[in-house]
């Protein structure tokens, strides 16, 4: 079980996880295959970080939470939601992959990094941060 299932509060459902995209994972095995294997524990390192992350959305909450052993998370309340922006290089738009910066009042952002179809994770942000009535 993640930490987004088990810091749920009452009420609270997950409506979606955000998933890191496939592109990711080649830069840490293509360093280590270049470097002959030489950096084989640096990314090792980098693939279990982007396997221990997780990055989803409640009925409450924005949540991106890091780290294999030691935890970090930045999370954000659905009603302190301001903008909702995508950040996308060539190859994120012509492999469908981006970063999500969702910013809130005051100085806060919470950051989806490489996440998979950021177009559908804006529409589903929004969706729950600001219902149709």
């Amino acid at each position: 079980m993640g930490y987004i299932v088990e810091s749920l509060s009452d009420g609270e459902e997950v409506v979606t996880l955000f998933h890191v995209h496939w592109v990711s994972y080649l830069w840490p095995m293509f360093y280590s295959t270049l470097t002959l294997g030489l950096l084989f524990p640096f990314a090792l390192y980098e693939i279990l970080s982007l396997r221990f992350m997780e990055q989803g959305l409640t009925n409450k909450r924005v949540i991106f939470k890091r780290g294999i052993i030691s935890r970090r998370t930045d999370e954000m309340k659905l009603r302190s939601i301001e903008t909702v922006e995508i950040e996308q290089g060539v190859f994120g738009r012509l492999l469908d992959y981006g970063t999500v910066v969702v910013t809130g009042r005051g100085i806060s952002d919470v950051v989806l990094k490489n996440v998979d179809d950021p177009m559908l994770v804006k529409r589903r942000i929004e969706s729950v941060s600001n219902p149709v009535d």
